[in-house]
């Protein structure tokens, strides 16, 4: 399973771009970054999109996409894959033909650009080739993080959340887990109340965790913070841990 970090920042600056983790060229996690790094050639090969919720960081890039494919006249579908909520905020408020075309019926409704697929949480499905489970986390709208399988490997993305507790059994044993850390420690209580994560905060989460996955990728660091948040991860001297910069590729 490569993974490719398109976007992995808490917030947009100069070489910060919003979260997208794209697995083996096809299968996106989270849509904040898409046509600013990739071609147009490997934009094409993007089939499905898991999406964690519907803050404008986590979807943005989803109606540039859209629009790149129609242009080109391509006989593709991109299915997007989310919970209810996802889903119901994604047709009320972007694909609504006032912010953004509702590409559900384009071209037409019986071979649209944009396909969506609500998925329950707890409950595994087939996505191609990789089996997908959603679970609930903490935010401040409703999210999900994801568990993907695939090839006999294993990754946990968490999405945005604050303290939680449901997704933890998922990751015990896993390959890979991305999880965010957004504020440094000392701000702790913007944490809390915006509902993420500090380094001290990950560490009681990761407790959680039975088995420790193999590799665990810190992502959505508040651009103005990186450096400190890189400091207090690194102190945590938990083996296998890294803050993510986007442009990393990884093999898991």
């Amino acid at each position: 399973m490569k993974l490719r970090v398109l976007g992995s920042a808490g917030a947009e600056l100069p070489d910060f771009r919003p979260p997208a983790f794209l697995l083996d060229d096809q299968l996106l996690l989270d849509a904040g970054t898409i046509g600013s790094v990739l071609s147009e050639e490997e934009q094409w090969k993007i089939h499905s999109i898991l999406i964690t919720h519907s803050h404008l960081d986590h979807i943005r890039s989803i109606p540039a996409l859209a629009d790149n494919i129609i242009i080109k006249n391509l006989d593709h579908t991109v299915s997007i894959h989310s919970t209810v909520e996802v889903i119901t905020a994604l047709q009320n408020h972007l694909f609504n033909n006032i912010i953004w075309p509702d590409f559900t019926q384009i071209p037409t409704s019986q071979n649209p650009v944009i396909s969506y697929k609500q998925v329950i949480p707890y409950q595994e499905y087939t996505v191609k080739e990789y089996r997908v489970t959603a679970i609930p986390v903490n935010h401040t709208v409703p999210t999900v993080g994801f568990r993907v399988v695939s090839g006999g490997k294993s990754l946990v993305y968490t999405g945005d959340t604050g303290p939680t507790d449901a997704i933890w059994p998922y990751c015990s044993g896993a390959d890979a887990l991305i999880v965010e850390v957004s504020f440094p420690d000392s701000m702790q209580d913007l944490a809390k109340l915006t509902k993420h994560l500090t380094a001290t905060m990950l560490v009681k989460e990761l407790s959680k965790i039975s088995v420790l996955p193999k590799q665990i990728f810190i992502t959505h660091p508040k651009p103005q913070y990186y450096d400190l948040i890189r400091k207090e991860v690194e102190g945590l001297a938990i083996a296998g841990v890294e803050l993510l910069r986007d442009g990393s590729v990884f093999e898991i």
